[in-house]
């Protein structure tokens, strides 16, 4: 796992191309402490922060070929590689490492872009070609690894986080109105999007390619839910879900440093723990968020799995005032507005394990998205079929739809048949199953100065995907959470960068694609989907818990708002002040100071779940605007400027480097 950064200039660049490109690294230098090293060309330089995880001695990069012609700066993990290898081979191909790193750069050379279409893992790459000057850069399928590309000039920049640019002379950050008023409207970023005017994320599952100025951009994969296997029974069902999960996990724990997992006390996070204990020689480290507030506190399941287990669990508590404190570094290292807290515990968290010396965890991630665990899924599956369901399967299927709120009654159920009665029909072309939730969008959009549709560009992604249209509606809704918060929020905002954040490598089983195919295959087959991941609870309900086993979905939240009303740290003066607030201009001024002065001088039970989402929103903005926009505070922020011991440093441009480049597996300084 590393950080990857650099830059292709149409035209000559002047100055020490060396000295900018570590710069960047060391703006990122948290993804990757264990080493640095980069190579240079005439108008171009790639570079790595490295966080060793595989082939710690020898996995140096950036790697070549033995003709120097390939170079290669890699992020993340491929955990199919041994097979790859194998292959590979066998077309004989020799190998110096024991790295995925060295399978990656040898798989492009053989299979050019078909090559990732073979991978399964999470990963950002960038590949030179020395003889073309061509580079080309990578993206995996989910977006678990990020990827951003901007413009300055002549000259494309690219790296793993924005907060590489800022090392850049001249290159200036604006946050952007109209990306905004989406972000606002659908909680998280759309693929494409970065918050930043001129600044954009390579979309999950595509490649680009990057010469004379020019980026074209190609897809490789495109999402699909229709099932892909013949399954004969439910008893099948569960004993290939068992099949295929262990085989997730463990391809997930391939690495040369101990590998840990995150419990959250939920089902999800419980299999995977309890896989990884099975298949673990060591003693297996659990790591879990504990919070003051009893209303969000998962500690007794989190215990009870660590215990039943056998695992050495660690915790990190946390309280109104830790969540105050850390704020501003975990919105530096989100680099994009968030809609609730939960973020900034995940940041405290993975420094907890670092600090217990691991660099690689395992999470449930995913699991919603493919076994249709969240309500999101049950909701769109009621209403679709609404008008032609009898009134008591109506009451019967909503009786049932939100067994984990407590106070849920039948002044509830008669509320939510109204609203049902009201959004029975679709309003939004193609949005039929996420309209309830951006009428919370449509709030927070209140922020901006004329606001430009919130929803324009997510209805033109439903709109340009040829696959969309012939899907079922839960299908839509599936496509939808694997295009926005999954990767937006999920795998990014609350995962990578919250874990990468104190060099923390997180890997989530349940993105494994043969988990996802599976669960196409097998969702609302052998039930209606009102009974919440139950073929995925049977299938490991012996190695759990009871009361893990049977527990109905617990959203994972932190405390929000109220968690900065009890604190009043000093930077609350960015969303009260007008001064402040001056420096915003694309801000509604007046309702943003409104708001902010209510939900931090309300009783929290007067603060409603959308005015707690725009306050964080609101802050979130003002926050990067104070860090990359106005560039203030940074040394606060957490960026030390300290490039991790440099290991290799190639220069194309020297006589001698065909040579060098015969040695790029040795450390070249």
């Amino acid at each position: 796992m590393c950080g990857i950064a650099g830059f292709l200039s149409a035209t000559p660049i002047s100055g020490d191309q060396g000295a900018r490109i570590r710069a960047m690294l060391a703006a990122i230098a948290h993804r990757g402490p264990d080493g640095a090293g980069y190579v240079v060309d005439d108008g171009f330089a790639m570079g790595t922060v490295r966080l060793a995880i595989l082939d710690p001695a020898a996995g140096l990069q950036p790697v070549s070929d033995e003709s120097g012609r390939y170079w290669l700066c890699y992020n993340g993990e491929v955990y199919n590689y041994r097979e790859l290898r194998e292959t590979l081979v066998s077309l004989g191909h020799v190998f110096r490492t024991g790295c995925d790193t060295e399978v990656v750069l040898r798989a492009w050379i053989a299979w050019g872009p078909d090559c990732l279409t073979r991978f399964n893992g999470g990963f950002a790459f960038a590949l030179y070609d020395h003889e073309r000057q061509e580079l080309f850069l990578a993206r995996d399928k989910y977006g678990k690894r990020p990827l951003f590309l901007a413009r300055h000039g002549e000259t494309i920049l690219f790296a793993s986080e924005m907060k590489a640019f800022l090392a850049v002379p001249g290159f200036r950050f604006e946050q952007d109105p109209q990306q905004l008023a989406a972000i606002l409207g659908q909680w998280t970023p759309l693929p494409h999007q970065s918050g930043f005017r001129g600044i954009e994320s390579l979309p999950m599952g595509e490649w680009a390619r990057v010469r004379q100025g020019r980026i074209e951009r190609f897809a490789y994969d495109t999402l699909s839910f229709a099932p892909t296997e013949t399954v004969a029974s439910e008893g099948d069902a569960i004993e290939r879900i068992r099949e295929r999960m262990t085989d997730a996990v463990s391809l997930r724990l391939r690495s040369d440093v101990e590998v840990g997992v995150y419990l959250s006390g939920g089902v999800d996070s419980a299999i995977v723990a309890a896989l990884a204990r099975e298949l673990t020689p060591h003693p297996l480290s659990t790591f879990s968020v504990e919070f003051e507030d009893t209303e969000f506190d998962e500690s007794a399941e989190q215990r009870l799995v660590a215990e039943h287990l056998g695992t050495r669990h660690h915790a990190r508590r946390i309280s109104h005032a830790d969540i105050a404190e850390a704020c501003p570094d975990a919105v530096y290292h989100a680099e994009v507005p968030a809609f609730r807290s939960a973020f900034i515990p995940m940041f405290l968290l993975s420094q907890r394990t670092r600090e217990a010396g691991i660099k690689v965890i395992l999470s449930g991630e995913g699991a919603d998205e493919a076994f249709l665990g969240y309500d999101l899924f049950k909701e769109t599956l009621l209403r679709a079929a609404w008008n032609e369901l009898p009134e008591d399967v109506r009451r019967s299927r909503l009786e049932r739809l939100y067994p984990h709120l407590a106070h849920y009654g039948p002044k509830d159920i008669a509320a939510v048949t109204g609203l049902y009665h009201q959004f029975s029909a679709e309003k939004m072309p193609g949005l039929f199953s996420h309209e309830l939730r951006f009428q919370n969008g449509q709030f927070s959009a209140r922020l901006l100065n004329a606001p430009s549709d919130p929803f324009a560009e997510i209805s033109a992604l439903v709109a340009g995907s040829p696959e969309f249209g012939s899907m079922s509606a839960v299908e839509k809704a599936q496509w939808l959470e694997y295009k926005t918060l999954l990767p937006g929020y999920l795998l990014s905002t609350q995962g990578d960068r919250m874990s990468l954040a104190h060099g923390v490598e997180n890997r989530c089983p349940f993105l494994d694609p043969s988990v996802i195919g599976l669960a196409a295959s097998v969702n609302l087959r052998f039930d209606d989907g009102f009974t919440e991941k139950r073929l995925l609870r049977e299938a490991f309900r012996d190695r759990l818990p009871g009361a893990v086993a049977d527990k109905r979905k617990f959203p994972y939240r932190a405390p929000d708002a109220a968690a900065f009303a009890a604190r009043r740290p000093d930077y609350l003066d960015l969303v009260l002040s007008e001064s402040e607030l001056a420096n915003l201009p694309f801000l509604n001024a007046k309702f943003a100071q409104r708001l902010a002065t209510k939900v931090l001088t309300r009783p929290a039970e007067e603060v409603s779940t959308k005015e707690n989402q725009t306050f964080l929103f609101l802050l979130s903005i003002a926050l990067l605007d104070r860090f990359f926009v106005r560039r203030h505070d940074l040394g606060q922020a957490g960026i030390s400027n300290a490039l991790p011991p440099l290991q290799r440093a190639v220069d194309l441009r020297e006589e001698a480097a065909p040579h060098a480049s015969q040695g790029n597996l040795a450390s070249l300084t």
